[in-house]
């Protein structure tokens, strides 16, 4: 057994029993080498590393039985098959089901092609291993790590996936969700947005602002409780500099990682309805120095404030955009959103191109509600950095919602809709998890 060679992958940044039971595992069948999956392939189905990789990769070379460690930047392992060419590959069945199931049957096929095999250990869960997990949990969802890792995610990966969230159980959904996409990957959302236009329906109330940061903070702790990934929350206008400054401050304390807010002034009206309300955008002058005081008032380096330009939305045009953004960023901001009603992106792809003639680094959000057809990936191209999908949660729950209701109605019992509705005891397993 000495000459064939085992293979396993680790994401994890504490090692438990667990691990340790697949070591000894492996040693019964050769040389063991451990992979240490890259910081960006970890992030696409894993947690979102607390410790850097030559951090894990020390760690694992700490351990006893490991003979080797390298870096696996593919989670499908192609890149370690091929330079390493295990004769095993050894990992807690665990990823027998699941989004992870794809994973497998890959490793399968490229393993079965040249000779090698699967190893299945049963997979370890008792208290001290849940303890070791919760743990994780916990430190990824403290304010200081929370805050930061918008940054990090945005130095890490081609585009920030961020979806909408205005509860607990859809920060659950955003937070544990996983999938294989189109292209046979595994892929999940990266962060979560908290909309005023969302936040405001869930209560069954107008987007005007109407309900103060005070209320909607209660929303950012139900998320915040149950979840690790980072926040950006939708400031609207931001309000008064003078409350501007003490929302920055308390935003940050508690651990959202940016605020976005937009150049318009007077009561709010929703982007939606365009140049069908009347909507007064500020001046550069005004909204520079309600940047700047932001700015000046945050404490940590990573808290972000990003500036919303709602120039194109008014149909102000490309050259006030543009103005508008350089302006922006020269006032402090962190970031850049460019929005648009179109239906095609047309637009905000050349706003993206023209800005990143004059700025590389800034980074640039966009919210592709209208204009769906564009693709991350055609948005990344373009120089964007930030994708969010501000409502989809919302608009999907509430037809359904009102479908329920409607056949309650007309049949005088639950049963016809029953076949379409999610068993609680599912749900209920999605909160247990925690």
């Amino acid at each position: 057994m000495a000459d064939k060679i085992v293979y396993t992958c680790f994401t994890t940044d504490v090692i438990h029993e667990g691990h340790l039971n697949i070591i000894r595992e492996a040693q019964k069948y050769g040389r063991l080498i451990v992979g240490c999956m890259s910081d960006t392939a970890k992030i696409r189905f894993n947690k979102f590393p607390t410790k850097s990789l030559e951090e894990r990769m020390q760690l694992y070379r700490s351990l006893q039985g490991v003979s080797e460690v390298v870096v696996q930047n593919d989670m499908m392992y192609k890149d370690v098959i091929e330079s390493v060419r295990p004769d095993y590959i050894i990992h807690g069945d665990n990823w027998k089901e699941g989004a992870l199931a794809h994973m497998r049957s890959v490793v399968k096929e490229q393993l079965e092609a040249y000779g090698g095999k699967i190893i299945d250990v049963p997979y370890t869960f008792n208290e001290n291993v849940a303890k070791v997990d919760r743990r994780i949990n916990e430190k990824l969802a403290m304010p200081e790590f929370r805050r930061r890792r918008l940054r990090q995610l945005i130095e890490m990966v081609p585009v920030v996936k961020v979806i909408e969230a205005h509860s607990g159980l859809t920060g659950l959904i955003a937070e544990k969700t996983t999938v294989v996409d189109d292209s046979g990957m595994i892929d999940q959302f990266d962060a979560m947005w908290i909309s005023s236009l969302c936040d405001s329906t869930d209560r069954g109330k107008p987007d005007i602002e109407l309900v103060d940061l005070t209320s909607r903070l209660r929303t950012v702790n139900d998320i915040m409780e149950v979840t690790t990934k980072p926040i950006i929350l939708d400031g609207d206008t931001g309000g008064l500099t003078e409350h501007f400054v003490y929302n920055v401050r308390t935003l940050e304390r508690i651990g959202v990682s940016a605020v976005i807010i937009e150049d318009k002034t007077g009561l709010k009206k929703n982007s939606l309805f365009g140049t069908e309300v009347v909507q007064t955008q500020d001046t550069i002058e005004n909204f520079c120095a309600k940047i700047s005081a932001g700015k000046k008032a945050q404490l940590s380096d990573s808290f972000m404030i990003i500036a919303r330009i709602e120039s194109l939305i008014l149909e102000r045009g490309m050259d006030d955009a543009l103005k508008r953004a350089s302006a922006y960023v020269e006032a402090g901001a962190d970031g850049i959103m460019i929005h648009s009603r179109k239906k095609e992106p047309d637009e905000i792809i050349e706003f993206c191109k023209e800005f990143r003639k004059k700025d590389k680094k800034t980074p640039i959000v966009v919210v592709p509600t209208s204009f769906n057809s564009v693709t991350e990936e055609e948005l990344a191209g373009s120089g964007v950095n930030v994708v969010i999908y501000a409502n989809q949660l919302m608009r999907a729950a509430f037809p359904v919602m009102q479908s329920a209701a409607e056949s309650i109605l007309k049949n005088h019992r639950a049963l016809e809709i029953d076949s379409s509705l999610m068993p609680f005891k599912d749900i209920i397993r999605l909160i247990d998890e925690l």
